[in-house]
């Protein structure tokens, strides 16, 4: 049986660096990413790299129902699935709330129920939540808290939005927001698919070194506080999740399961309990 990875965020930095790490590890590799000119540049190279076609490009907006049908349906037709390495996201300077809490969750959701028919035993999924919530102290009350393992109802947006007030619709609030609520989905998820030999995790990074990450740290001026307190004294590298995403979605880690892993040089623990 011929099996299938994905990297959703495939075009450039974290995604790209997952890709260069998962491509060897299935037998074809679906690149996904909004930018399909990016996805095809990272394929060619990595086809070239290896001496084979491993990798395969796939144009698609995380957000959209059809192309992720299509997607579902293109692995199904392949083999079976292994891995996914859900790195597509945005960042609070990117979009505003309701963009954020559509491509970080609700995509997220979208994602998993497209490919949630095709997990079986050995499928490994993780998805890309962020330390910010963690930072950001993100505690629901059980009330919202439901509404957050809802993020495929119509009204979704409604419904946060009068539960957490006002504020959410500041994007930097929205974001740890929408992050935590990805945590809390992959926890959810790795119950559901659990029965057929199927995994699921989070994983949190922290300031990585990537040109999203530098557009955030262009306009936060508190992002190089956390840096100056990070122990290991520097912000990360994408390869440097990228290798741990890696063991996530091998049978090396196939007891590891509903949790989120932090990978942050350790910041969270300096600024924990200041």
């Amino acid at each position: 049986m011929t099996t299938v990875g994905i990297v959703t965020g495939a075009g450039r930095g974290m995604g790209e660096a997952c890709a260069r790490h998962l491509v060897d590890a299935v037998d074809v590799l679906l690149l996904v990413d909004r930018d399909a000119d990016s996805a095809e540049a990272v394929a060619k190279h990595l086809n070239g790299a290896v001496g084979r076609a491993h990798a395969e490009a796939f144009g698609l907006d995380i957000t959209d129902r059809e192309g992720l049908a299509r997607l579902a349906g293109r692995v199904a037709e392949l083999g079976e699935l292994r891995a996914v390495a859900h790195a597509a996201g945005i960042s609070p300077t990117m979009a505003d709330w309701r963009r954020v809490f559509e491509v970080d969750l609700i995509g997220t959701a979208l994602l998993a129920e497209a490919l949630r028919p095709l997990a079986t035993k050995g499928t490994a999924h993780v998805y890309f939540s962020s330390m910010s919530h963690l930072l950001a102290g993100v505690d629901p009350d059980p009330t919202v808290g439901a509404i957050l393992d809802e993020p495929l109802r119509e009204d979704f947006l409604d419904r946060i939005r009068e539960a957490v007030g006002p504020g959410i619709e500041q994007s930097t609030l929205a974001y740890p927001w929408a992050k935590h609520g990805v945590a809390r989905f992959a926890r959810k998820e790795a119950v559901r698919l659990g029965p057929a030999g199927a995994r699921v995790c989070a994983l949190a990074p922290g300031i990585i070194d990537t040109p999203q990450g530098r557009q955030e740290a262009a306009q936060q001026t508190s992002m190089q506080k956390l840096i100056d307190v990070t122990p290991l004294g520097r912000t990360g590298g994408s390869d440097e999740v990228a290798a741990v995403v890696a063991f996530m979605l091998s049978d090396g880690a196939s007891f590891l399961n509903g949790v989120e892993i932090l990978v942050d040089g350790g910041v969270y623990a300096a600024v924990r309990d200041r």
